[in-house]
């Protein structure tokens, strides 16, 4: 069976999703594709009803379509449901069913790396509110945490996602200044959107100055793998998770999702830093 998969976002040109899965298939003697769809927004409606994609066993969904995807789906198991946000759709005989692997692919790069990071007493904070940070805040919630904080330009969308869900867990709405100020309360600081991705790699989300030695710092921004939110964070003595590591397991748990294989992700790790380091 050669299985069709792909990746529909805007933009999409700089994913690695292609080589990862292409490592996958191999590691797991299956014959298929991986293919990039680069919607425009304005034309989403259309172009994603578009033959092409219809005939995909599988696909991923990256921004900014998490979330506009769903009215599209015949379901969503209970993961995607409580999100409200969607990464990874499987054709079905009952149509397209959606599912979320970015928490829970989240969760566990950050506990391979720092085995001790969620704890009772964690104080977690998250920068960025779109469906990304929805997925890490849902599954981090579930590791019952002292609190989890979202800091965000726009304050509503954070306040959405807290109160989306079954979680209940102390959760503060701040402001980017506001979360600049108070760095030093947080054990693990997330940054979750798109800023300081390649090209726009001098970008800052907010300054560091406050950060507390030790603390986690990540940042789900892949390329360049070292942004300059972690080299800053890395100055102030910060321990830093980078964000290939969650985009690796995401995808081998969406892997799972289409093929109902088990991928080994760490496998795949030391050879994934090569690339990006194009070594």
């Amino acid at each position: 069976m050669l299985l069709k998969l792909g990746l529909i976002g805007h933009p999409v040109g700089h994913s690695m999703s292609p080589w990862i899965h292409g490592k996958l298939l191999d590691q797991q003697n299956l014959q298929g594709s991986y293919e990039l769809f680069d919607l425009e927004p304005e034309e989403f409606d259309q172009q994603i009803q578009s033959p092409e994609i219809k005939k995909l066993d599988g696909f991923n969904v990256t921004v900014p379509f998490k979330e506009k995807i769903i009215p599209y789906l015949a379901g969503l198991d209970e993961t995607a449901k409580e999100m409200g946000a969607v990464n990874t759709v499987k054709n079905t005989s009952e149509g397209w069913i959606g599912y979320n692997t970015d928490g829970t692919g989240f969760a566990d790069s950050l506990t391979n790396d720092y085995p001790d990071s969620l704890k009772g007493n964690t104080r977690i904070l998250l920068l960025g509110s779109g469906g990304a940070s929805r997925g890490i805040f849902h599954a981090l919630a579930k590791k019952e945490v002292a609190a989890i904080d979202i800091a965000n330009r726009t304050t509503q969308r954070a306040i959405d996602i807290i109160q989306e869900g079954s979680q209940k867990i102390k959760s503060t709405v701040l402001t980017l200044d506001e979360a600049s100020e108070h760095l030093s309360k947080y054990d693990v600081v997330i940054q979750t959107t798109t800023v300081g991705m390649s090209p726009n790699d001098d970008q800052l989300i907010i300054p560091v100055d406050h950060l507390t030695k030790g603390t986690i710092v990540s940042d789900i921004v892949y390329r360049p793998m070292k942004t300059r939110f972690l080299q800053e964070a890395k100055k102030r003595g910060a321990r830093l998770h980078f964000g290939h590591q969650m985009l690796l397991q995401q995808a081998v748990y969406s892997f799972k999702i289409w093929t109902e294989t088990e991928p080994d992700a760490s496998a795949l790790l030391e050879e994934f830093e090569k690339k990006l380091k194009g070594v």
